[in-house]
Formats: structure tokens, C-alpha cells, sequence
């Protein structure tokens, strides 16, 4: 390779490292504000769905349409991905856990709602029946489009159009795991309650030591279960949906931190091996030159 050839990809190496850091600096901002917003976020979602698993045990409950368990004929997926890129295996991860959780049935019994266009753009070149896709660049996502979201699903859950709603997302386990994640939204049980609680609590910290939820052999609803409940579920259904978007733009960031670092580390490595590639084409280049003059003057001389 011409000497001139290893300095062009010397310099374009080194102006990618640029770009590469600045990129994981910006990450590593985004990704504390959003790993902040999702802890605090926990707290919060674990005492709004604790409601539902101490009201599980009341017949009310077991009655409740949302809680209804029928034959799944026909199935609503919720997936949450990323509209950007240079995540890693973030995107990838989720979409996998998305096919393999619908594996097997027929594609018309499918509708999914995708957040985010990695997710849409996967499936929708694939034929599967988008219902409704959702923008996910901005990282102050308001309840509302959740709320939404939820109150579609209900609707449609109440009209018979599908028999379950399931959601895939990213959960957020530290700065270097984050876990792909199939959850049941609907209908409700205290099982996936519990599971989706059981995720909300870290491991260590002061939320750690919470007791596991338990629903009680009875529960008064004042004033009427109906009026409540109805009130009541599809706002749960909210949160959790909620949750798990902070859980997946923590998610994003912290895997977009990481895969910008690895990518400053590799461009820093390419470039010291590209300088010393140059540092021996030209040290060879210049005893080539000293070898042809002594040459020449020895040719001269005699």
C-alpha cells in the first residue's frame, strides 16, 4: 500500500474516532438522565400495579372482561425499539424475542403496534399488519401517548379484534445488560403482575427489600367495582406500558455508550496500526532511496 494511501485512512480513522466520542459523551448524558428517570419511574409503577395484585383476589376482579382468559385466535404485539441505529444489538435483540414469542402462528392472526421504526420497519417489510406505528425520538415521552395506546389495546381486547396483547421490550438491567423482554398485558393476571413487579425491583438498593406482592382473600371497592375497575385497569395497562419505555430508552442509551466506546477503543487500535504500517513503508522506502544513491555512486566511481 502507497505510503499516501495508509495516510488518507490514517486521517479519515482519526476523524471517525471524533465523531465516535463525541457520540459516547453525548450517550453517557442521555443515558443518566433516562437510568435516573427509569428508577425513579420503579417506585412508582411498583405501587400502581401493586394495586391490581391486591385487588386479583376479589371475584370483581376475576370477573372483569380485561382479565378474561379465552382461546388466543388472534394476538396484538406491542414492540418497542429505537428509531436510531448504533445501538449494538439493542434493536436486534428485540426483534428476535418478538419473532420467536409469535413463532409459529399465522401471520393474519397477528396485528403488532410498533414504538419505534426499527421495530416498524423490520416487520413491515416482512407483511406482517401494522395497526399503528409510533415515533420514539424524543426521550420525554408524556403519559398521554401511552394512555392512548392503552385504551386502543382495551377497546380492542373488549371488541374481540384479538384475545391477548403481549409487549416486547428492553429491560434495563445495568450500563452493559440490557434484556429483551416478552411481557402479557393483557388479560391482566397476577402472575405477569408479579413478574413485571419483580423486574421493577432492583437488586440491590433501597427499593431491594420489598416484600413480594400478595392479594388478599377479600377487597371492598367503593363505590362499585365496575365503575372502578373500568377506570382502574386500562390506566394500569398504561403504566406498565409506560415503564417499559423508560426501561428501553435507558436501554438505548447506555448500549449506545457502549458500542461507541468499543468503537473509539477499535479506531484508536487502528490508527496505531495503521501509523506504524506508515512508519515502516516509509523507513523502507527511505533505505530504498539511500540504496539506489550508494549504488549509483559506486556505478560512478568505477
Amino acid at each position: 500500500m502507497a505510503l499516501k494511501d495508509i495516510k488518507a485512512k490514517i486521517q479519515a480513522t482519526k476523524r471517525m474516532h471524533t465523531v465516535t466520542r463525541a457520540m459516547e459523551a453525548l450517550s453517557a448524558v442521555k443515558m443518566r438522565k433516562t437510568q435516573q428517570s427509569a428508577f425513579e419511574g420503579r417506585p412508582y409503577a411498583r405501587a400502581a400495579l401493586s394495586i391490581l395484585a391486591r385487588l386479583s383476589g376479589s371475584q370483581d376482579v376475576q370477573s372483569h372482561p380485561l382479565t378474561q382468559t379465552r382461546e388466543v385466535k388472534k394476538t396484538a404485539v406491542v414492540v418497542i425499539t429505537s428509531d436510531k441505529g448504533l445501538a449494538g444489538a439493542l434493536n436486534s435483540g428485540v426483534i428476535k424475542a418478538a419473532v420467536r414469542a409469535v413463532e409459529g402462528r399465522d401471520r393474519d392472526s397477528l396485528v403488532l403496534f410498533t414504538y419505534g421504526r426499527k421495530g416498524e420497519e423490520f416487520f413491515s417489510r416482512r407483511g406482517y399488519t401494522i395497526a399503528k406505528s409510533f415515533e420514539n425520538k424524543r426521550d420525554d415521552v408524556p403519559l398521554s401517548v401511552m394512555q392512548e395506546l392503552s385504551a386502543e389495546l382495551s377497546r380492542g381486547f373488549l371488541a374481540g379484534e384479538y384475545d391477548e396483547v403481549l409487549a416486547v421490550y428492553t429491560n434495563f438491567r445495568s450500563t452493559f445488560e440490557q434484556l429483551p423482554t416478552v411481557r402479557k398485558l393483557l388479560p391482566l393476571s397476577i402472575e405477569s403482575v408479579s413478574e413485571l413487579v419483580e423486574d421493577i425491583r432492583p437488586a440491590k438498593g433501597k427499593w431491594s427489600n420489598e416484600p413480594i406482592l400478595t392479594s388478599p382473600q377479600s377487597y371492598e371497592v367503593e363505590p362499585s367495582a365496575e365503575e372502578v375497575l373500568g377506570l382502574l385497569i386500562p390506566r394500569l395497562v398504561a403504566i406498565s406500558l409506560y415503564y417499559m419505555l423508560l426501561e428501553a430508552k435507558a436501554s438505548e442509551h447506555s448500549a449506545r455508550m457502549v458500542a461507541m466506546k468499543n468503537a473509539s477503543d477499535k479506531s484508536k487500535e487502528v490508527t496505531r496500526n495503521l501509523t506504524r504500517a506508515y512508519n515502516k513503508a516509509r523507513q523502507a522506502a527511505i533505505t530504498r532511496e539511500v540504496s539506489e544513491i550508494v549504488s549509483g555512486r559506486e556505478a560512478l566511481a568505477t
